[in-house]
């Protein structure tokens, strides 16, 4: 028998401990690395095709009110704060485009840089255009990142970006 607290237990409520138990945590860690790498991949420019070059101004943005324009109504929903939808619930999170932000989800001016544009920034990585805003006109991207703090520690930068426009 193995010598961690998890036998004691076991044997306590009548479970028969076996090597089977012993190698789940091996499947769950091959099994949760296998999504995180499956998910990075759809992010990656397609083969042969030769990019663009672009300097744009990049800024950083979260799910939080300050930097979606919501707030919480007196039942503690969260709803539009200005603009034709104010006081509509919205679902934060989720962009213009309909999938939920998450890192390497970028708002963009969608008539330079349409929804399904790949990007590469320097100190980012790869990103897809999946949102827009209000204040993101024209060679302005605004990428998302998990935290309020990440994103204004990133601030407002000029890069050079690489550019695969979608089909």
């Amino acid at each position: 028998m193995a010598s961690n607290a998890f036998v004691p237990l076991c044997i306590e409520r009548g479970i028969r401990y076996s090597d089977e138990m012993r190698r789940f945590p091996i499947f769950v860690v091959v099994f949760v690395s296998m999504l995180v790498w499956s998910g990075c991949a759809k992010f990656r420019p397609p083969a042969g095709v030769r990019p663009q070059v672009v300097t744009v101004l990049t800024t950083g943005y979260c799910r939080c009110g300050k930097c979606c324009g919501w707030e919480r109504n007196w039942m503690f929903r969260p709803v539009y704060s200005s603009g034709p939808l104010k006081g509509k619930v919205k679902k934060v999170g989720q962009t213009a485009s309909g999938t939920m932000a998450k890192h390497g989800t970028i708002a963009a001016d969608t008539r330079k840089f349409p929804f399904g544009t790949i990007l590469y920034i320097e100190g980012y990585g790869y990103g897809r255009v999946e949102d827009r805003g209000g204040a993101v006109n024209g060679n302005h991207i605004d990428l998302f990142f998990r935290s309020h703090k990440q994103a204004l520690e990133w601030g407002r930068q000029t890069k050079r970006i690489k550019v695969w426009l979608p089909k």
